[in-house]
């Protein structure tokens, strides 16, 4: 851990204890199905990784991730770092999500969509005690989509909605027409949302500081902290506006071979489902599920698990075709499959 230097605490600090939690109750990544400690890099607050980037607070965790807000001591700004697992022998979205960003770095643009994708800033490696670990630092956000319907129900009138599928369908023209890159996981989770008051920042570090996060020791090395969230904006300021973000999953190329499903369960198109070659059409599948489930507030195809949570094809299917009808006779005959099930 040669690119990690601990903070010295001023007085004003040292003042400050955070609360540890005592519980064998689950919190934060050790809820998700297949956690392993080993896996997780053990991030420190107030630590510099690779000399320049000074952790000011967790933000989230994801199943193959944890986020960080941080301080950019080069370029004095914040930024966000993603701290991938090291799982081994297991390709992760990091990598992917890192090839994807290196691929579209080399494309000469000026495609209005190009803008309303996340950037990535910088990429490095940190080598902990169960291997190897990718950290992307990308740019910073405030809430997902998701978070914010949440905390504001019923928030999608026609216009915003509008402007939303506007903004996305600009990111996917330019992922698909000048990138050739399927983004394969579009969701309200994918989407988050710019930063616009400044103000937010300052506000969650010195919260951070005067009252920090409750911790969790997992062992002498291992912290688990509780995320954090940045305020509501203030002063008639708004939420910013949508980015598409999360590019783990997605797929160079203007086809792909039928392998591993991608596509979240609720949002998989039938391409996906009958195991054919897939393209960009994909992700237009998934955009209108997503569009559905923004405005009415509820799965367009939700029945589609059997009774023990996983996901059902042959149910998923038969609620397509009672809602739109059979699929045509040439895409029917494009598969083994789907000739046996339909």
């Amino acid at each position: 851990m040669n690119n990690v230097r601990r903070r010295r605490l001023s007085s004003r600090e040292c003042s400050t204890v955070a609360h540890i939690i005592h519980t064998e109750t689950p919190i934060e990544e050790e809820t998700l199905p297949h956690y392993k400690a080993e896996h997780y890099y053990p991030v420190r607050i107030g630590n510099v990784y690779h000399a320049r980037y000074k952790v000011a607070g967790k933000l989230g965790y994801r199943a193959y991730s944890t986020t960080w807000l941080c301080r950019d001591l080069q370029a004095n700004n914040y930024t966000v770092l993603k701290v991938s697992t090291s799982l081994p022998d297991y390709p992760t979205a990091a990598d992917r999500e890192l090839r994807v960003y290196k691929h579209l770095a080399k494309i000469d643009s000026s495609h209005p969509g190009r803008s309303l994708i996340r950037e990535l800033y910088d990429s490095f490696d940190l080598h902990g005690p169960g291997g190897t670990h990718r950290c992307l630092v990308l740019q910073l956000m405030n809430v997902t989509l998701l978070k914010m319907m949440r905390m504001n129900p019923r928030l999608f009138d026609l216009p915003l909605l509008r402007m939303t599928i506007k903004r996305l369908l600009l990111a996917l023209d330019f992922l698909h027409t000048e990138a050739e890159v399927i983004h394969t996981d579009l969701m309200s989770n994918n989407l988050m949302l710019s930063l616009e008051d400044s103000s937010m920042l300052a506000d969650f570090t010195t919260a951070e500081t005067e009252n920090p996060s409750p911790q969790k020791l997992i062992n002498q090395s291992y912290i688990i902290y509780y995320s954090q969230n940045f305020r509501r904006p203030t002063g008639g300021r708004n939420y910013g506006l949508p980015v598409l973000c999360d590019l783990g999953e997605a797929r160079i190329g203007k086809t792909q071979a039928s392998g591993p499903f991608v596509q979240p369960h609720i949002y998989r198109a039938p391409e996906v489902i009958f195991e054919m070659t897939w393209g960009s059409a994909i992700d237009i599948w998934n955009l209108a599920g997503l569009i559905w489930d923004l405005f009415e507030g509820q799965h367009l195809f939700g029945d589609i698990f059997d009774a023990k949570g996983g996901h059902d094809p042959f149910r998923h299917l038969a609620l397509m075709v009672a809602l739109i009808g059979p699929p045509p006779t040439e895409f029917v005959r494009c598969s083994e499959t789907t000739e046996a099930v339909l």
